[in-house]
């Protein structure tokens, strides 16, 4: 798709040698990069959430940046291209949040040819069975930061605003403040969680879809079995983990613009959703990639408890530079397990 697009804006902008530079204009210069790498394409496009878990995968031995163009900014991003465990990949660094994450995800499905989207990263733990530094790879990813939020005095039963249009819905359920409270009466009634209104590439433009779970590439899911149960490295200097941490393969991820730091919450998204990993970015990489048709699978690794609660005191202080290293150490490994990269540029 991103090769077809490419040679679209190549010939608008060469017909009437239209080569004048506007905001949001890509300039020829960068076109012309953009076509010539995706000539050396499919790639795995590897979105990484922010420097501290680009860098571990940039400085890996597995990872050889390309010799012929390294990277090409555009947007405020730098696509980065080389070899990991042999395969093709473009490296781009998202930067925090939902927003940032959709972006950078777009940019590069519309970009560069891809033949998969690979996530990875840190995260905080909803899930007191597993340890820091364990690291999981979820079935199915939501976004939990879409509300349809309950004027005081409506009840359970009441039909929230617009939902007779199709707008909202109380499929997935709510999240209750008052159950939070001394047994005093609260205006923040409830929230109900919305699933994404999505526009898939293969539909018809325009005509909205709902999705709340979205499921990896079953494929990938497949492969990272593989990798269950790795045993990982467990200390920091002389700080050491209770047990090696391990990769574990979990039902559900949840993301949203929001640091939880919160075991109330936590707790109530575990129990609720049977959320493992909560963070802020991975919901976005798979809703970009579930519109586009696109493979992909998120590896995190968890820096902490979400909001306290572990024997190990300081935990996300201490312990995040290790998670980040094991995600990428995992990342690497899936990578490996891919089969091999086939040159032949797909036929149009």
């Amino acid at each position: 798709m991103g090769h077809f697009l490419i040679g679209f804006l190549v010939v608008v902008l060469s017909v009437g040698n239209v080569i004048e530079e506007a905001n949001g204009e890509i300039p020829r210069t960068t076109l012309e990069k953009i076509e010539r790498m995706n000539q050396k394409g499919p790639y795995l496009g590897i979105v990484a959430p922010n420097n501290y878990e680009l860098n571990p995968l940039l400085g890996s031995k597995a990872y050889f940046p390309s010799s012929s163009l390294p990277f090409i900014d555009f947007a405020g991003r730098k696509f980065r291209f080389g070899k990991l465990s042999n395969q093709p990949v473009i490296i781009v660094m998202s930067g925090l949040g939902m927003v940032n994450a959709g972006v950078t995800t777009q940019l590069l499905v519309s970009l560069f040819r891809l033949k998969g989207v690979l996530h990875y990263g840190i995260a905080g733990n909803a899930d007191v069975n597993l340890e820091i530094g364990d690291v999981t790879i979820p079935q199915y990813w939501a976004h939990s930061g879409l509300w349809n939020w309950q004027r005081y005095g409506d009840g359970i039963d009441n039909e929230l605003a617009l939902e007779s249009g199709g707008d909202y819905t109380r499929e997935v359920g709510y999240l209750q403040f008052s159950k939070y409270s001394n047994r005093t009466d609260n205006l923040l009634n409830r929230v109900w969680y919305q699933p994404e209104e999505i526009f898939p590439v293969t539909g018809t433009p325009e005509e909205r879809q709902h999705v709340f779970w979205i499921p990896v590439d079953k494929s990938y899911l497949k492969l990272a079995r593989k990798l269950e149960d790795t045993k990982l490295p467990q200390c920091v200097n002389t700080t050491c983990l209770p047990r090696p941490p391990k990769v574990t393969i979990v039902k559900r991820g949840m993301s949203a613009s929001v640091f939880i730091d919160n075991a109330a919450y936590r707790t109530f998204l575990n129990s609720k959703f049977n959320a493992t990993a909560v963070e802020m970015e991975s919901a976005a990489v798979a809703l970009i990639s579930h519109q586009q048709n696109l493979p992909f699978i998120v590896i995190r690794a968890l820096s902490d408890l979400a909001g306290g609660g572990s024997d190990v005191s300081n935990e996300a202080s201490i312990f995040s530079s290790l998670a980040a290293e094991n995600s990428v150490d995992i990342l690497v490994k899936f990578v490996a397990l891919l089969p091999p990269h086939e040159s032949k540029i797909q036929s149009e």
